[in-house]
């Protein structure tokens, strides 16, 4: 079987239903759109939101805080991702992007304190949390920005 001959089973699709094919077929004139008004008429579409004219949800409801269009998120990595570095390794974003321990880091990478960290790693960052600065240095690695 190859895919061009893929087919659905006898009877599981039903063919589209022709309207506007006069009144013996129960469905002609007004094609099943009724009378007048605005769905009606050729061409109608209903945005996404809309509510007849009534104010949207999503204008109703208040604004709150403040979203930062130029804003540049870091990257967050939590020690316990490093553990499969050997002793005296250096871990950058590029080694993590490596290893596929993230996926992408396009603004700058950010180390958290969560987990433990398993060996004495140089450790390049563009920041780090006040944690993960204390538990590097104590398993004798050290925090380098690049």
């Amino acid at each position: 079987m190859k895919l061009h001959e893929l087919a659905p089973a006898e009877g599981a699709r039903r063919g589209g239903f022709r309207v506007g094919r006069g009144p013996g077929s129960g469905n002609g004139k007004t094609s099943g759109r009724g009378h007048k008004g605005q769905k009606a008429r050729s061409g109608y579409s209903r945005k996404p939101g809309f509510e007849g004219g009534q104010m949207p949800l999503k204008r109703r409801l208040p604004k709150r805080g403040f979203n930062n269009v130029f804003a540049k998120p870091l990257t967050a990595v939590n020690l316990d991702a490093f553990a499969g570095f050997e002793s005296g390794t250096t871990v950058s974003a590029e080694t993590l992007l490596e290893h596929r321990i993230i996926r992408k880091c396009p603004f700058g990478l950010k180390v958290l304190g969560g987990g433990e960290i398993p060996a004495a790693l140089t450790v390049v960052a563009d920041s780090f949390s006040a944690s993960a600065k204390e538990k590097i240095e104590a398993a004798g690695g050290t925090c380098a920005k690049p």
